[in-house]
């Protein structure tokens, strides 16, 4: 399991921070433990670094919720690329960030779901995609399966067959914005 946060566990995980501090806290909700995010002008994350072979267990699993949208975002700009969650793979193919690979599941407040597109920081290193957009229902709970193996290839061209972190994050550093995150226990299958 990459997160057991419903166990009550961050065993694992690291924190990050680019600006400021995103609090997270394993905290109950709906009868679950669950961590939340709260960010306010801030962009920092959780990663734990594993490597999981995408040829046993292509198949990344999570569930999220959030609070609100931050409004007003052109979310492929730098000034807009905050996200109220986001959960990302990464490949390393060496030991600098330019040598690594991410796909950013997002959670956008203004892009359509199923939207694609290069991170305006990071480039052709990482790519994005929406599968929350503002027509979904805030406070509800949503499941998500993705294959990353293949949406490493459709994405990069590349056929990879393992991936080295995961992370998420809540962040609003570039819009000053508001806004509260939920994620539920992430884990890889086969299926």
């Amino acid at each position: 399991m990459m997160g057991e946060f419903s166990r009550n566990r961050l065993d694992g995980w690291d924190h990050k921070s680019f600006k400021g501090e995103t609090r997270y806290q394993l905290q109950t909700l709906d009868g679950v433990m669950v961590l939340k995010a709260d960010s306010q002008s801030a962009a920092s994350g959780l990663f734990k670094e594993q490597r999981i072979d995408l040829e046993q267990t292509p198949f990344l699993n999570w569930s999220w919720h959030i609070t609100n949208h931050l409004e007003g975002l052109n979310e492929q700009s730098k000034t807009g690329d905050d996200y109220a969650a986001r959960i990302y793979v990464v490949v390393k193919d060496g030991l600098a960030f330019w040598q690594t690979k991410a796909i950013n599941y997002v959670w956008a407040s203004n892009t359509t779901i199923d939207s694609v597109w290069v991170n305006t920081f990071a480039g052709d290193h990482a790519m994005m995609i929406t599968l929350r957009g503002p027509e979904t229902s805030l406070n509800s709970w949503y499941n998500e399966k993705r294959n990353v193996k293949d949406d490493l290839q459709r994405l990069f061209g590349e056929d990879l067959h393992t991936i080295d972190a995961v992370a998420l994050m809540t962040d609003t550093d570039n819009s000053n914005g508001q806004v509260s995150a939920f994620y539920g226990d992430i884990w890889f299958s086969k299926d």
